[in-house]
């Protein structure tokens, strides 16, 4: 190969006759100069992208160095097209050339002014695979029309991607967390910008701003946009979920603790359930003074838009939410894509990424236990957990401390520890197949002859991953979508459960955070269809010491405990014995002296993978 008289091969050669016309040949070769690198040969096939110093290509045995570092390898790259988010004209202007990528130029760099353009790619951690990072490649060319050819062609690929937002709505919680969610929003817009994706940004001003937006937009305005990304925490999220699902998502209810009758002590059976109930009664969602909902107004659950635009119903395939972390616990995110980064969080919404995920339904039947007229439901929607007792009366005392930020459920959770409160209640659930039945420590014989607190033999987990293929199977025993099993309820076996506890929990999700790595259970899925219900038994203080410890363990075994029942269902009731009952639903508070929580299989899609690890 020769070079011109800017020391640039090939700057001045005609474009691939092919590649010109605008056709598209399956492989395409051009020499650009890669900033900061030297000069490359990039080859460009319907797959992806790879390039290659030309010095290389003359001699392979040559590895440059300077100071005993090896410089070669960082001049080979082979990018799938799938992880190219952008590709941008950027015009004329300097382009660095690397002399140590050149054994005929001197050891100093100089540049060169040229025509520019530039490729975004995603890129894995090497040390977190979970964790994905933005990289941008700028390379030159003197002839402008070659620069555009390649700008056109890797775009038409970009654009055959369908499954990438285009126009999205973003709402920023500004006190999630720390109250750092504007500054998280500001941090990861430019990459929104670089790959062209329109973004309306909404800061809410108070309480309960988006899910009232979200319940009185009509379906054929929310259809303009993609998705609803939001940026904020967990408790954020649900009210965007329920902001979209409280108008639109119609389905029976589940059986009401009342419907449950007990012929005996452990067994149980529906009577007098209506499945024909459906969401169309009022409920106040100001009235638990949660400090989510203060100051929003009344919305019930049959808004005005309930019903019109039957031709785009929600939720569907197309629409899905994103979340970009900005909060105290971050748990959805955490699990859904296995790292707390709000760029990979974008990253994985700009590539249009997609995973279901299960949505419990939680139905309040009564509120307290002095009410003596019959109460009309009210419905919530929970997207990683629903809890009573230890959780939630954690949730209501972090509320008096919400000046000291996130650490406030640090000082709440000991506080309410110390008190080890139990209450007195009953619990029904919808038992399934032998192979999904209860995990409860007393099917296993071993526990028996083993002392209360003690470990029994650890299960192998099989945890949710990307391309699950628990999710991604077919069973008969979840609820899919818009379907229950609340038609078929009758049919099916219920178990009961009376005692008092110190807590009572439904973990839709693994649950994962930095305080539990593993999650409150382990080896739950984002998309089987199956809740995990947690009873802690009355406990001496020092056994629920030692559960807790287990939680905060990477490799733990929290739920190996005699008075620890983990039951997976698709379906539970709850009827406290007590005059109230207070519960944490994704971080919020929620009261209910009786309800009933059934989960919806991939109801919901998200723009995420599951995590990689």
């Amino acid at each position: 190969m020769e070079r011109n008289q800017d020391g640039f091969m090939g700057v001045n050669s005609p474009p691939n006759p092919d590649f010109a016309n605008g056709d598209e040949p399956s492989v395409s070769c051009c020499n650009f100069l890669l900033d900061r690198t030297g000069e490359v040969v990039i080859t460009h096939t319907s797959d992806g992208l790879s390039w290659r110093l030309v010095d290389s290509l003359n001699d392979e045995g040559d590895n440059f160095s300077c100071l005993g570092f090896k410089l070669v390898s960082n001049t080979e790259m082979e990018v799938n097209i799938a992880d190219v988010y952008a590709v941008n004209f950027i015009g004329w202007g300097l382009v660095h050339e690397s002399a140590l990528a050149s054994l005929e130029v001197s050891l100093l760099d100089h540049s060169s002014e040229m025509y520019r353009f530039t490729i975004y790619v995603v890129h894995k951690s090497k040390t977190q695979s979970s964790v994905w990072t933005p990289s941008v490649y700028t390379f030159g060319h003197k002839d402008l029309e070659i620069c555009m050819s390649w700008v056109n062609q890797i775009n038409s690929h970009l654009h055959m991607e369908v499954k990438r937002p285009k126009n999205l709505l973003v709402l920023v919680h500004p006190r999630s967390g720390k109250g750092h969610g504007c500054k998280i929003w500001e941090t990861v817009a430019p990459l929104f910008s670089q790959a062209k994706v329109k973004t309306k940004v909404i800061v809410t001003e108070r309480a309960g701003h988006a899910r009232d937006m979200l319940s009185s937009i009509t379906n054929r305005e929310l259809n303009l946009y993609d998705g609803v990304v939001a940026v904020g925490g967990d408790g954020f999220f649900n009210e965007i979920l329920n902001g979209v699902l409280l108008s639109r998502h119609k389905a029976p209810y589940p059986p009401s603790p009342s419907d449950i009758t007990s012929p005996s002590e452990n067994e149980c059976s529906v009577s007098n359930h209506n499945v024909n109930r459906t969401i169309s009664e009022h409920c106040d969602h100001n009235e638990d003074g949660s400090p989510l909902l203060r100051g929003s107004e009344n919305i019930g659950l049959e808004s005005p838009n309930f019903g019109k635009d039957s031709e785009s119903p929600f939720p569907n395939e197309m629409f899905r939410f994103g979340l970009i972390p900005a909060g105290s616990t971050d748990a959805i995110v955490i699990c859904t894509t296995g790292a707390r980064d709000a760029v990979t969080s974008a990253l994985h919404i700009i590539l249009g990424k997609k995973v279901h995920l299960d949505i419990a339904q939680v139905v309040r039947w009564k509120k307290t236990n002095s009410a003596n007229e019959e109460e009309e439901p009210c419905v919530r929607y929970a997207a990683s957990f629903a809890g009573y007792g230890f959780y939630g009366d954690v949730i209501t005392e972090s509320e008096k401390y919400r000046w000291m930020g996130p650490k406030r459920y640090d000082y709440a959770g000991t506080k309410v520890f110390l008190q080890h409160k139990s209450y007195e209640a009953e619990v029904s659930y919808l038992e399934v197949e032998p192979k999904e039945a209860s995990s409860s420590p007393e099917a296993d014989p071993e526990v028996h002859s083993r002392r209360f607190w003690c470990l029994p033999k650890k299960p192998d987990r099989m945890t949710c991953r990307v391309n699950c293929a628990i999710c991604n199977s077919k069973s008969s025993d979840a609820i899919t979508g818009s379907l229950s099993l609340a038609q078929d309820f009758k049919g099916m076996k219920w178990s009961c459960s009376k005692g008092r506890y110190l807590s009572v929990g439904a973990s839709v999700i693994s649950c994962r955070n930095e305080k539990a790595p593993d999650g409150l259970v382990a080896d739950a899925h984002l998309s089987d269809g199956f809740l995990h219900l947690i009873l802690i038994k009355e406990c001496p203080h020092p056994y629920y010491l030692w559960h807790l410890i287990q939680l905060a363990r990477k490799g733990g075994e929290p739920l190996g405990y005699k008075f620890v029942e983990h039951h997976k269902t698709p379906a539970f009731t709850f009827k406290s014995l007590g005059k109230e009952g207070v519960w944490n639903v994704d971080g919020e508070l929620f009261l209910a002296q009786q309800l009933s929580v059934q989960v919806f299989r991939g109801l919901v899609s998200l723009f995420a993978t599951g995590p990689q690890e």
